[in-house]
């Protein structure tokens, strides 16, 4: 069968998760929001071993998107995200944070626009987008092989925020209820920050989705 390997880099004083996503056999890989530290990301694929397909964004928010243009230049790799979330790429490098997040260069245009029902690929490995807006207006999580990446959308015990330009709350919370609760219980749950989770977890006892009473007007 096919077995992917998964290693996650946490970056920047925003502990930002980058995802590290390859198939062992070919030794592709996905890097799933590169948000800084370029050097330490390419280094750690060097090691591995690895050979970079795809680079891809859940959104676009300047954490998640520092090292893009550097790991894209050294490795020739194609880079997808929400046209949604392109105003918020074009707006990443004027961020009032853009001094924490190291080995920051703005932003390419992205290659491939990645919409619902869109596959992305490394090897034998194959993930399904699924927009999720809320957090931003383009954003989106990756499902494949038992794990689903939800980037700022679903975290262990929370979700993200919508006070943000183009936040929408009660969006977001719709589009966790649509895309990610159907999942498996099983599904592992690889967020933007934090612990991993599973979804299941999640729905047990994420306060956010049980009818807690908070409000998600702004």
């Amino acid at each position: 069968g096919v077995v992917m390997l998964v290693y996650c880099i946490v970056v920047s004083a925003l502990m930002e998760n980058v995802y590290v996503v390859a198939d062992e056999e070919s030794k592709e890989c996905i890097i799933v929001d590169p948000g800084a530290e370029p050097d330490r990301i390419l280094s750690e694929i060097d090691k591995l071993g690895l050979r970079v397909k795809l680079i891809v964004n859940t959104h676009a928010h300047v954490d998640h998107v520092g090292a893009v243009a550097t790991v894209k230049k050294r490795t020739g790799a194609l880079y997808g995200i929400h046209n949604k979330d392109i105003p918020l790429l074009k707006e990443a490098a004027s961020s009032s944070i853009v001094h924490m997040i190291s080995g920051f260069v703005p932003p390419p245009e992205p290659d491939i626009e990645l919409v619902s029902g869109a596959i992305i690929r490394a090897g034998s490995l194959m993930f399904n987008v699924l927009e999720t807006p809320g957090h931003t207006p383009g954003g989106l999580c990756f499902y494949g092989h038992d794990t689903v990446f939800t980037g700022d959308t679903l975290f262990q015990g929370s979700i993200g925020r919508f006070d943000f330009v183009g936040g929408d709350g009660r969006q977001l919370i719709t589009s966790i209820f649509q895309e990610l609760m159907p999942l498996p219980d099983e599904t592992r749950v690889l967020p933007g920050h934090g612990s991993e989770t599973t979804i299941g977890e999640e729905r047990q006892s994420n306060p956010f989705l049980n009818d807690s009473g908070i409000d998600l007007t702004k």
